[in-house]
C-alpha cells in the first residue's frame, strides 16, 4: 500500500528556515516521480519542485528558485524539502505526491495519484 506522510510544518518567521519531510512507504521513492505542491487560501494547488522519475531531472518554480532544495534519503525512503529565506506569500499547506507511473510534466498536480495529508506552513512576523 502506497503511503505518504509530510512533517516539520510550523510557524516561522520571515527569513526564517523549515525543513519538511515526506516518509513514503510501500514502494520505494527513489524509483519514482516525487513532487512538492502547495495550496494557499483561495488559491489553486501548484507545483514547486519536482524530481522527474525518467531522468532524474528536477524542476523549481521559478518563486522558490535559489531558496528551495528537494532531496531524496535513500536509506530511510524520504524526501525532504529544505525551504530557506522563507517569505510571507510562502504561507500554505504542503503536500508530497508520487505516482507509479511514469511522470513527464511532474509539475502538474492532476498528473499524480497518491498524496501525502498535507502540513501547514505559515511565514509570519
Amino acid at each position: 500500500q502506497v503511503q505518504l506522510v509530510e512533517s516539520g510544518g510550523g510557524l516561522v518567521q520571515p527569513g526564517g528556515s523549515l525543513r519538511l519531510s515526506c516518509a513514503a512507504s510501500g514502494f520505494t521513492l527513489a524509483y519514482y516521480a516525487i513532487g512538492w505542491f502547495r495550496q494557499a487560501p483561495g488559491k489553486e494547488r501548484e507545483g514547486v519542485v519536482c524530481i522527474r522519475s525518467s531522468d532524474g531531472s528536477t524542476y523549481y518554480t521559478d518563486s522558490v528558485k535559489g531558496r528551495f532544495t528537494i532531496f531524496r534519503d535513500k536509506v530511510n525512503n524520504t524526501v525532504y524539502l529544505q525551504m530557506d529565506s522563507l517569505k510571507p506569500e510562502d504561507t500554505a499547506v504542503y503536500y508530497c505526491a508520487t505516482d507509479l507511473r511514469p511522470i513527464v510534466r511532474c509539475m502538474v498536480p492532476a498528473e499524480y495519484n497518491y498524496w501525502g495529508q498535507g502540513t501547514q506552513v505559515t511565514v509570519s512576523s
